[in-house]
């Protein structure tokens, strides 16, 4: 049987706009307001200076023509380039000013965006693929950026010259501009009934683009995986399911906006032809002069050109919410481990550690650590092992404060870290974790990634220590090597001796180390212990390792299992219990044997 290919959808949202997001994008705007009135002034007198051009035109056909004032006719046709050479540079100045306020906004959201990211703790990024997550810093932004800055300033102004075309044409002809005025009922019925089917149509394209981005990025990161399973064919059928849903939903949403422009095209024409008739009716009866039918149909024609740039400008606002929505929804992600209020500096950590009635959950119901107490000395090495899902990274996390607890105390040095700033803590806390991360880049930036002020003598130094000094000097281009992202060009052990120069250099009072030693092999593991013993040397260290042969002289091992401490000591005292760690290290060293 075929397997049913799925995928998770990503969030849905209240129907009903949130207000909030508006206020939100206010503060963006605010910050440029003065640049964005200087640019709707330009393009009101751009406004006013086409405004006058029927005006002008009425003129030339009712009085400079009839009259065969050829020298009057050569004034009005000078003011008329004059009024389209006024239109055309204030245009154009107020054009560029805009580009430079989008821009402006595009850095200041996607800066905030980015910053509100790197705070936002690890559960965040565990519930949701990162690339939903990328398509909202890139995509979404620019995306809404000239809905924030050109979107608002032309919504004034589409509505500014339309009053001001009302105006002239009831300056012009009060009859015929109220012939004008009835398509207006019209069409506010019209966009009342397509708005809501709009939002809803480019709501659903921003979901669907948000799964596909998510798909695609996650399919690039386990491009090995997909090919050593053979799953190509499998995704490339999820792939186009996804991406056959974008084109369904965008083919929806563009068939919705797209009805915009002909609803007001075609109601335009119909006015304009009721213009023509009564006009020529009126003109027939010598009440009104082909200057002034001419003058009002050129101002009804440009009465319908804001009202359809306006149905452009709300198709816009409409496709874009979504996105804004997605921003926004983003930066008001609440930031649940940050600084307390009144947060002091961790002073110089000496190394010990206290849990005091730890309670700790993931999920509400689902407990992962239930009243946890110890206390580790300075300078003691602690290991932590038992079953997968026991709480052995929980406990190391907690100490980080990469999560907060649900009550009781964690105490380093007996201050609560809870009430410490995060920088404070962990500037003075080295993590080694299983899946050793190397950013884009060269090898000595990747080891002076904690110590920007680094030498390179003191780089070397940390190199050679962790056993990482030989096959970075056999690279190439040594230490100055260029990695590429997430470290391709490196083996898995590789990786991680460069995480172990990278945490010695930034010398840490606590040190974690994660199964830090998985991916290297045995006999680069025994080379690499004197290195690691001249790290753990004066240092608090908490060990997690499935190599039990690893961690035997720890100064102290504990069983975590069903919420707690099961059992505490050296090696030799918890053999002799005959308990969980002894059936756990006898069946891994028969297993070896």
């Amino acid at each position: 049987m075929a397997q049913k290919n799925t995928y998770r959808e990503d969030e849905t949202y209240e129907d009903n706009f949130d207000i909030r997001h508006l206020l939100l994008a206010g503060a963006y705007i605010k910050k440029y307001l003065k640049g964005m009135l200087v640019a709707m002034l330009f393009s009101g007198i751009a406004g006013m200076a086409a405004l006058v051009s029927p005006i002008i035109t009425r003129k030339v056909l009712d009085e400079a023509v009839p009259a065969g004032d050829y020298k009057y006719l050569a004034v009005l046709v000078t003011l008329l380039v004059a009024v389209f050479i006024i239109m055309v540079i204030f245009a154009t100045i107020r054009s560029r000013m805009m580009v430079n306020v989008s821009q402006n906004i595009i850095y200041d959201i996607r800066k905030d965006l980015f910053a509100h990211l790197q705070k936002l703790p690890f559960q965040y990024y565990d519930d949701r693929p990162h690339g939903k997550i990328l398509i909202r810093v890139v995509n979404y932004v620019n995306s809404v950026s000239d809905m924030l800055s050109n979107g608002l300033i032309n919504v004034v102004l589409e509505i500014m010259n339309l009053i001001f075309i009302v105006v002239f044409m009831f300056i012009v002809d009060v009859q015929l501009s109220l012939v004008v005025l009835c398509g207006v009922p019209i069409l506010a019925v019209f966009m009342f009934w397509i708005k809501n089917k709009q939002r809803q149509a480019w709501r659903d394209v921003s979901n669907k683009n948000s799964n596909l981005n998510a798909y695609l990025q996650e399919n690039i990161v386990g491009a090995r995986i997909t090919q050593i399973f053979a799953r190509e064919d499998e995704n490339a059928g999820i792939f186009a399911r996804l991406s056959g849903n974008c084109k369904k939903t965008w083919m929806k949403a563009v068939a919705y906006s797209s009805l915009v422009w002909p609803g007001i095209d075609t109601i335009s024409v119909f006015v304009r032809a009721a213009i023509f008739i009564a006009g020529l009716i009126l003109f027939g009866a010598g009440q009104k002069s082909l200057g002034t039918i001419v003058a009002i149909s050129s101002y009804a024609s440009r009465f319908w050109q804001p009202i359809m740039n306006l149905g452009n400008i709300f198709n816009g606002f409409n496709n874009n919410m979504a996105y804004l929505e997605r921003i926004f929804e983003t930066m008001s992600e609440p930031v649940t481990v940050d600084d307390c209020e009144g947060a002091t500096e961790m002073p110089k950590i000496r190394g010990e550690v206290t849990f005091e009635n730890v309670h700790f959950s993931y999920e509400k119901g689902k407990e992962i650590l239930h009243n946890v107490s110890f206390r580790v000395k300075p300078g003691e090495s602690i290991a932590l092992v038992g079953p997968t899902g026991a709480g052995k990274s929980t406990i190391v996390n907690l100490v980080s404060r990469f999560y907060n607890v649900d009550s009781g105390r964690v105490l380093i040095d007996g201050v609560d870290i809870s009430k410490v700033t995060l920088k404070s803590l962990r500037s003075q806390m080295g993590i080694m974790l299983q899946d050793s991360f190397i950013f884009s880049g060269t090898i000595e930036d990747n080891i002076r990634y904690g110590k920007l002020d680094a030498t390179k003598e003191e780089i070397e130094k940390a190199s050679a220590t962790v056993c990482a000094a030989g096959f970075i000097e056999n690279m190439q281009d040594g230490y100055a090597t260029e990695v590429k992202e997430r470290g391709s060009l490196l083996s898995q052990g590789q990786k991680q001796l460069i995480s172990f120069a990278r945490t010695l250099l930034s010398d840490p009072a606590i040190l974690v180390l994660d199964e830090a030693t998985s991916s290297i092999d045995v006999q680069t593991e025994k080379a690499l212990q004197q290195g690691l013993n001249a790290m753990l040397k004066g240092r608090t260290s908490f060990i997690i390792a499935h190599r039990l042969s690893t961690i035997r002289n720890c100064d102290k091992i504990m069983y975590i299992s069903d919420g707690g401490i099961t059992e505490c000591g050296t090696h030799d005292e918890l053999m002799a219990k005959h308990g969980d760690y002894y059936h756990l290290y006898t069946a891994q060293m028969d297993d070896i044997a």
